[in-house]
C-alpha cells in the first residue's frame, strides 16, 4: 500500500530558520505557489495518480483559488496547521488556536468537513503528545503525524510503529498513518519523501518500495522546483537539506508513479483492516 500525499505550503516555509518563521517575514518574498502546483496537478494527470493534499490554513486565506482547485480536481484535502510552526514550541493555547484557524480556514473555502492532519515538520514528540486529544476535539479523525525515527525537527522513535495503527487518546480512537521505515545496517531508515527522496537515487528508491509493503510518501511543491531563490539566512548544512536534488525529484516520482500503484488517504483508510490492528494508548491531560 503506496499512499501519495503533498504537503501544501510555499517555497519558504522552512521550519526552524529565523528568516522565515513569521507572516511579516513572508510578504518579502514572490510567491511561487501557482508554478510549483500546476506541476503537482500535471503530474497527477499524467500518471493517472490520486493524493491527499495537507494544505496550510494561511494558504486558504491567501490563496483560496488554490484549495479550490485541488476540492475541483476531487482531491481529498487536510489541514497541516495554520502558520506552519513547530507543534512542540507552541504552548497548547497556542496550537489549540492554531489547529482551530486552519481547520475553519479550509472548511470556509470547501465547504466539506477537514478529517486528516499532518504537523508541520513531523512535530509531535513524546514530550507534546498532549497535541493529540486537540485533534480529537477539532474533529480530526486520521493523523498522519508520526515520524518513528530521528530526525532534525519532530521524530519520536519510542512511537515504535510504522505501519497503520490506532491512538488511544484518553479513550477517543485516532487512525494513524505514519511515515514508513526501512532497515539499513540496523538502523531505521527514511526514504519517501522531503530531502530524503531527493538524496537517493531512483535505483535506491525502486529497492526501498520493493521492501516495503507500507510506503506513505510525502512531498512539497518546492521539490518540484530547481529555479526557486535561496532563502536567506541558511546554514550550509540547511541548504544542502533544503535544496539538494531538487532538479531531479519530478522524473523520480514520476517514474515511481508509473511504475508501482499509489493511492491516496482515503483509499488507504478503506484498505486497511482496523479490527486487526495495533493499538499505541496515551493517556494525556492537558
Amino acid at each position: 500500500m503506496n499512499i501519495l500525499t503533498f504537503d501544501i505550503e510555499e517555497w519558504f516555509h522552512l521550519l526552524d530558520n529565523p528568516t522565515t518563521r513569521t507572516e511579516q517575514d513572508w510578504s518579502r518574498f514572490d510567491s511561487r505557489i501557482h508554478h510549483n502546483m500546476d506541476r503537482i496537478f500535471r503530474l497527477l494527470d499524467e500518471t493517472n495518480t490520486r493524493a491527499t493534499f495537507f494544505c496550510l490554513g494561511w494558504v486558504a486565506r491567501k490563496y483560496p483559488d488554490v484549495i479550490r482547485r485541488i476540492d475541483e480536481a476531487g482531491y481529498e484535502i487536510g489541514t497541516h496547521s495554520d502558520l506552519h510552526q513547530l507543534a512542540y514550541e507552541q504552548s497548547p493555547t497556542e496550537y489549540r488556536a492554531d489547529l482551530e484557524r486552519s481547520v475553519k480556514s479550509l472548511q470556509d473555502v470547501i465547504g466539506k468537513k477537514v478529517r486528516s492532519y499532518r504537523a508541520p515538520g513531523f512535530s509531535i514528540k513524546e514530550q507534546n503528545r498532549w497535541v493529540f486529544p486537540y485533534l480529537v476535539e477539532m474533529g480530526i479523525e486520521v493523523d498522519c503525524s508520526m515520524f518513528p525515527a530521528r530526525r532534525a525537527h519532530g521524530g519520536d522513535s519510542s512511537f515504535g510503529i510504522a505501519e497503520p495503527c490506532y491512538i488511544d487518546v484518553n479513550g477517543s480512537l485516532l487512525k494513524e498513518f505514519p511515515i514508513n521505515t526501512v532497515e539499513v545496517m540496523g538502523k531505521d531508515l527514511i526514504f519517501s519523501g522531503g530531502g530524503y527522496f531527493r538524496l537517493f537515487p531512483l535505483r535506491l528508491l525502486r529497492h526501498f518500495m520493493r521492501q516495503s509493503p507500507y510506503v506513505m510518501t510525502y512531498f512539497h511543491p518546492r521539490d518540484f522546483d530547481p529555479d526557486q531563490p535561496m532563502v536567506p539566512g541558511l546554514s550550509r548544512t540547511r541548504q544542502f537539506k533544503s535544496y539538494y536534488g531538487l532538479a531531479g525529484c519530478w522524473d523520480k516520482l514520476k517514474q515511481l508513479l508509473l511504475e508501482y500503484e499509489f493511492i491516496d488517504l482515503a483509499e488507504a483508510e478503506r484498505r486497511v483492516n482496523w479490527s486487526d490492528n495495533r493499538i499505541q494508548r496515551f493517556n494525556v491531560t492537558i
